[in-house]
This record gives structure tokens, C-alpha cells and sequence, in this order.
């Protein structure tokens, strides 16, 4: 992102500056499709939430909305938003927990098939966490946010974060001990 200030960013996209607009997109896109890709563990769909992201992010400059100062957590919000969204719909969790065939101990694994086992379980039990401590852990241990930067982002206080973040962390550590 050039140097240019909160304000005088926030003023190009009201006024719906190609440049400031693409700019934007070049800067967060790929964050945003990583992390919905994180979350949604399908390269089309994440590919599908980042467009949705900006689209929403356009609809809403063009509804007049209020100059925007903290981007990053804002488009980060959309994106969650919409990932909640998509799974409201599907009537379904964002992943089901893996088949027990899965965790057959005579079956010989390679490394690639190991490590990606681990990733859908650790997928999967992000996925049974409440849809506020997923994002939480997500952004804080896999995005690198800080605690105050998320409590922007959600629009809450730096203390209900930290309880997320503590209710999360002893939630997953439940799950993935139980499945060992």
C-alpha cells in the first residue's frame, strides 16, 4: 500500500477512485483469499468469498457508507461475514469431522498424506468451534494479528477476545486430544 493517509485513502474510495480501489484489492486480496481458504478449505469457494468481499466492499462505498479508517480489519470482517454466511445456507458446518478410516493405524502414510491428515483434523475442530472463537484463533494464530487489532475487527472489547481466544484454545484442545 503507498503512503497515503487513512483520510485521504478513505476520501479516493468514497469517490470510488479506480487506482485507490485497485490498490486496495492488490494489497488485500491475497491475505483474504488465504485466509478464507484457511477456513473454507476449497480453493474455489475461497476464491468465490474473496470476490464476494469486494463486492460487498463496493456496495457498500456505494451506499454512501462511512468513510472507512481501518480497511484490513474491515474487509476481514466481510470475509468472515460471508464465510458464516455461505454455511447458514449450506445447513452445514464449514468442515465435517473426519471418517474414523482416516485414522487407521495399519494403513502405511507417506509424509504428504500425513500432513494433510493433520491439517483436515485441525480443520475439522476448528470447524466445531463457535464462529466468533474460529476467527479469533485464526486471525490471532495463523494470520498473526494481535489481540487489540482483532477486538477491532469484531468490535469488541480487548477482554472478550482474550476469553474467545482462551474458551477456543481449551475447546480445541479437548477435540484433538479426545481424537488421539
Amino acid at each position: 500500500m503507498s503512503l497515503l493517509s487513512a483520510d485521504r485513502l478513505a476520501d479516493r474510495l468514497a469517490a470510488f477512485d479506480e487506482q485507490a480501489l485497485a490498490e486496495v484489492y492488490d494489497t488485500y486480496s491475497p491475505a483474504l483469499y488465504a485466509f478464507a481458504l484457511r477456513l473454507l478449505g476449497d480453493e474455489d469457494l475461497a476464491e468465490e468469498c474473496v470476490a464476494e468481499t469486494f463486492l460487498r466492499f463496493l456496495k457498500a462505498l456505494q451506499n454512501g457508507a462511512q468513510p472507512i479508517r481501518e480497511l484490513k480489519p474491515y474487509l476481514y470482517r466481510i470475509a468472515h461475514n460471508w464465510i458464516q454466511d455461505h454455511y447458514r445456507h449450506k445447513g452445514r458446518r464449514p468442515l465435517e469431522i473426519l471418517d474414523e478410516s482416516y485414522a487407521d493405524p495399519q494403513r502405511a502414510v507417506d509424509d504428504e498424506t500425513e500432513r494433510h491428515l493433520l491439517q483436515e483434523q485441525a480443520r475439522a475442530a476448528l470447524a466445531n468451534l463457535t464462529a466468533e472463537q474460529r476467527l479469533v484463533i485464526v486471525l490471532h494464530f495463523i494470520e498473526g494479528w494481535d489481540q487489540a487489532s482483532i477486538a477491532t475487527a469484531l468490535q469488541k472489547p480487548l477482554t472478550a477476545v482474550k476469553a474467545l481466544q482462551h474458551r477456543g484454545l481449551q475447546a480445541l484442545r479437548r477435540m484433538l486430544l479426545k481424537e488421539d
